[in-house]
């Protein structure tokens, strides 16, 4: 009989985190396993197709409650929603053989509690992405709140990371779990669910828009370029993307490092 993986998360949209989860689930479900997503929300016209078409169940819990109150507590609105979905799946789901949490940590001490094998998945600890901490109240708020973060990560049977980066992070931020051994699994992208705008595609017949790509044009690449910076993440301040253009004027004033290319190097900001 094939084995249960469910996987919870908090907002099945369209970002990186929601890209890895599709992609795990419909890996694991091509390999056998039943396979079902709880999540806080699903909107069927801002989601992964995959989601719609595969056989993936996907089960919405809670979207009725709050994301926050009056713009605050957005933290703590995001804890009770998916620990109301983890209430959900205790009492109204078979037991699965393994429970897939992502980005929340906090439903692993409910679910070890009753038995349930767990793996947490940490993008990059919650707390270090908390702004105005210089705020007395907002300190205060965040004190219990990263607490259960750090408890409940340790609870995990398996706990993953998303890079060798994030690895360093988190013994740096959860130094009383230097016991917990972590386990690198990088997003990888899926090529069919890549697309190229009508531009950038091979017109025919008879291939698929997936199977011919052409080159970006010499006025985005040019042919000669040697060192080639490259950028992809969402237009959005918390990426940071400023620190693309501080790698690339590092380089341009490092010693000699002009005096051996024949062209300028190439920023490539990607979105």
């Amino acid at each position: 009989m094939p084995k249960q993986i469910v996987f919870l998360h908090p907002d099945l949209g369209i970002g990186g985190a929601e890209r890895l989860i599709v992609d795990s689930a419909v890996a694991l479900e091509s390999c056998g396993y039943n396979v079902s997503i709880i999540t806080n929300h699903h909107d069927p016209k801002h989601c992964f197709e995959e989601t719609l078409q595969s056989n993936l169940s996907v089960t919405v819990v809670a979207d009725w409650f709050p994301r926050s109150i009056f713009g605050y507590m957005t933290a703590l609105c995001a804890y009770i929603r998916l620990i109301l979905a983890t209430l959900y799946l205790l009492f109204y789901e078979k037991k699965p053989d393994v429970t897939f949490v992502d980005q929340i940590s906090a439903p692993i001490i409910l679910l070890r509690a009753f038995g349930y094998k767990t793996i947490f998945y940490c993008h990059f600890p919650d707390l270090l992405l908390t702004k105005n901490k210089k705020f007395l109240l907002k300190k205060l708020y965040r004190i219990p709140i990263d607490y259960i973060e750090q408890i409940s990560t340790g609870m995990a049977d398996i706990v993953l990371v998303n890079s060798k980066f994030t690895s360093n992070v988190f013994r740096e931020t959860f130094t009383s779990l230097s016991h917990v051994q972590l386990r690198i699994l990088y997003p990888i992208a899926n090529e069919k669910s890549l697309c190229l705008p009508t531009s950038a595609q091979f017109q025919s017949d008879h291939q698929s828009k997936y199977e011919y790509r052409k080159y970006l044009s010499s006025e985005i690449m040019p042919e000669k370029a040697k060192i080639i910076f490259v950028s992809i993440n969402r237009y959005e301040r918390k990426k940071n993307l400023s620190l693309a253009l501080y790698s690339l004027g590092k380089f341009l004033i490092f010693p000699y490092s002009l005096f051996f290319l024949s062209r300028l190097p190439i920023l490539i900001i990607a979105n």
